[in-house]
């Protein structure tokens, strides 16, 4: 390794140890103990590229990446003791514990009800071993009104044209299915408090780009996060930060899909 080389690849350490810091909590991240014995090498890989490289980009508040990296993890739900790690580190870097509740009711709609409520349980055990919280705020009031009509105006809002042909679509085999989608997806959860619609947006494009198996429900959310106030830089800087936590394929192939939307809209 050159001068040069060493230089810039300890520049990129130091950069990823002092955000870790931030987002961990400790002067000594547990990721370099913890492999010290086994795989040095990857301690230090994870924090040069994980934090150095993609977590210190410009593009996304830290904010915004930790509560996709929330919902990335407990979409997957290969990865618990990570997930809590973040969920630690979202609190770290100023989410509420409501905000990040709401980000794992919201991932049942694309990951299922057990995902949520496995990351749910992981939410409990970091909020329980923390004595610096707030006491939880009082539950905001549910949703009021006809759940089809509240369902069908907020998709209306966040997916326009895109949303109404998934539903379109399920008509002539699945019609019950299309109703579902309109009354629980967006009347019940996507109307709920504790999130704006972008950060939930931004969370499903990270849920669906880390999935790996939805390509055009991804589309349909990277057009949904781009109608309500997302803009392309986001929409790329949500799918990049997927390739340290769910693989550079899962990344190259939310990017493929995002081309496409841009492509698209601009030619609108």
């Amino acid at each position: 390794m050159t001068n040069t080389e060493a230089s810039t690849s300890n520049d990129r350490f130091e950069r990823g140890l002092e955000l870790l810091r931030q987002v961990g909590g400790k002067e000594r991240p547990a990721v370099l103990d913890s492999l010290a014995d086994i795989a040095p090498d990857l301690g230090r890989l994870t924090v040069e590229f994980g934090y150095g490289d993609i977590l210190s980009r410009p593009g996304l508040t830290l904010r915004e990446r930790q509560l996709a990296t929330v919902a990335a993890l407990a979409a997957m739900g290969n990865a618990a003791p990570q997930l809590r790690f973040h969920i630690d580190g979202a609190l770290n870097v100023g989410c509420t514990r409501e905000e990040i509740v709401e980000t794992l009711i919201h991932v049942n709609v694309y990951a299922g009800i057990p995902a949520a409520l496995n990351g749910i349980a992981a939410a409990r055990e970091v909020f329980d071993a923390r004595t610096d919280l707030p006491a939880p705020a009082e539950a905001a009031p549910a949703p009021t009104g006809d759940r089809f009509e509240r369902g069908s105006a907020k998709i209306a809002e966040i997916d326009g044209h895109a949303g109404e042909q998934v539903i379109a679509s399920l008509r002539d085999i699945a019609p019950d299915l299309g109703r579902y989608i309109i009354e629980y997806s967006f009347g019940d959860i996507y109307s709920r408090p504790g999130l704006d619609l972008k950060s939930r947006e931004m969370v499903t494009v990270a849920m669906c780009t880390a999935l790996g198996t939805v390509a055009p429900q991804l589309g349909v959310h990277i057009h949904g996060l781009l109608n309500v106030g997302g803009t392309e830089t986001e929409v790329v800087e949500i799918i990049t930060q997927m390739a340290g936590y769910a693989g550079f394929p899962a990344a190259l192939n939310g990017i493929a899909v995002a081309r496409t939307v841009f492509a698209e809209r601009s030619g609108n």
